[in-house]
């Protein structure tokens, strides 16, 4: 039963993140990134963690893309109003498309499989263990984070402001 909805749950996922791309409209591609972040959500609920689960609903589901939705409603982008791209954007696109496709081919090509533990340790995803990682095992890193999300903070309210 958990291998067939985990495998609904994957295919919702992956079919709106490929609405999210070939979508015309940037509404409906915002759309399809919400469901595919709650799909994600789902799978992380699956895996037995359930902090990054509300975190994925919180922060990306519910922040995020709300303010991307409400910033796309405000602008009113009409098909006229946008600069006309000449070939050059769309070469520049391929050749740097190809240069990921590539990359992902030689990151694969070193890929070995690893044997997963038969019976994970399902308690790993709660919230009272990965704050125990966090100030105990990965606390350097932690701390590294919240400093970078201060300088970026910083950053957005110098860009912001324009009298400095």
């Amino acid at each position: 039963m958990e291998e067939i909805l985990f495998y609904i749950v994957s295919a919702c996922a992956i079919i709106s993140a490929f609405f999210v791309v070939f979508s015309k409209s940037p509404m409906y591609s915002i759309i399809s990134l919400i469901v595919t972040f709650f799909s994600i959500s789902g799978l992380y609920i699956m895996l037995n963690a359930q902090f990054l689960s509300a975190v994925q609903i919180i922060v990306y589901s519910g922040a995020i893309m709300v303010l991307f939705l409400y910033v796309l409603m405000m602008l009113n982008l009409k098909q006229k109003d946008e600069p006309l791209k000449g070939s050059g954007f769309q070469i520049l696109a391929v050749i740097s498309g190809g240069l990921v496709f590539i990359g992902f081919i030689g990151a694969l090509r070193g890929f070995q499989s690893i044997d997963l533990p038969v019976s994970p340790d399902s308690q790993i995803g709660l919230t009272k263990n990965l704050g125990y990682l966090l100030f105990s095992e990965y606390v350097l890193p932690f701390e590294l984070a919240g400093i970078l999300f201060l300088s970026a903070l910083v950053g957005a309210v110098m860009i912001g402001k324009r009298d400095l």
